[in-house]
């Protein structure tokens, strides 16, 4: 099991990385808008990975501190949802939000990240509730207002939605839903997080 990789940020995007280690080995790890708002301005850093294995693929996904990694395995023990939908999840409220949510039994909350109906929303209250009492609550980091000029903004935030696998027409018709209701916004997570809400 690989516990975390450290290294040279040699491509960032807000869903995956990759970390050069001073090896010269690259390691491709998926990543939530979470862990991307914490290590956006680094250009180097340590993430806490999560190895996951099918037949076909050998998956990293990073996390930026251990109790994003704790809540993101709590998140697939549960059946109906595997890495890539915790990953949206993680992606769609931050892990304070999602464990809030989860304590408080807001099913309603945990039903609007997408990829989780009604059925695995009580499913994860009802498996996660008591295990995650006992965890320590994760600290919601500020959004990081993106600097660049809109258009950048919005080719970043669809490449980000591509990457958890969304279709390109469904992503492009939820960032131009989002920009229409709030076209002030300019930080990449924020459109991201509404895309991902209105889809």
């Amino acid at each position: 099991m690989i516990a975390y990789i450290k290294g040279q940020l040699t491509q960032k995007t807000p869903a995956y990385v990759v970390i050069e280690t001073t090896d010269g080995v690259g390691y491709h790890v998926n990543i939530s808008l979470h862990t991307f708002t914490q290590i956006q301005q680094a250009d180097t850093c340590k993430l806490h990975t999560h190895l996951h294995i099918k037949e076909d693929a050998h998956t990293l996904y990073g996390f930026a501190d251990e109790t994003e990694k704790n809540l993101f395995q709590h998140l697939i023990s549960v059946s109906g949802i595997g890495p890539a939908t915790a990953q949206i999840m993680l992606s769609s409220l931050n892990p304070a939000e999602i464990q809030e949510a989860i304590i408080t039994e807001n099913e309603a909350v945990i039903r609007t990240m997408k990829g989780v109906g009604p059925k695995t929303a009580k499913r994860v209250i009802l498996e996660l509730k008591d295990k995650l009492i006992k965890l320590p609550v994760s600290v919601s980091i500020a959004e990081i207002a993106g600097s660049g000029p809109a258009a950048t903004v919005k080719e970043d935030a669809l490449t980000a939605l591509l990457s958890l696998g969304i279709a390109k027409p469904m992503a492009q018709r939820a960032i131009a839903r989002v920009l229409r209701e709030n076209a002030d916004i300019s930080s990449v997570e924020m459109l991201i997080k509404q895309a991902l809400q209105a889809l």
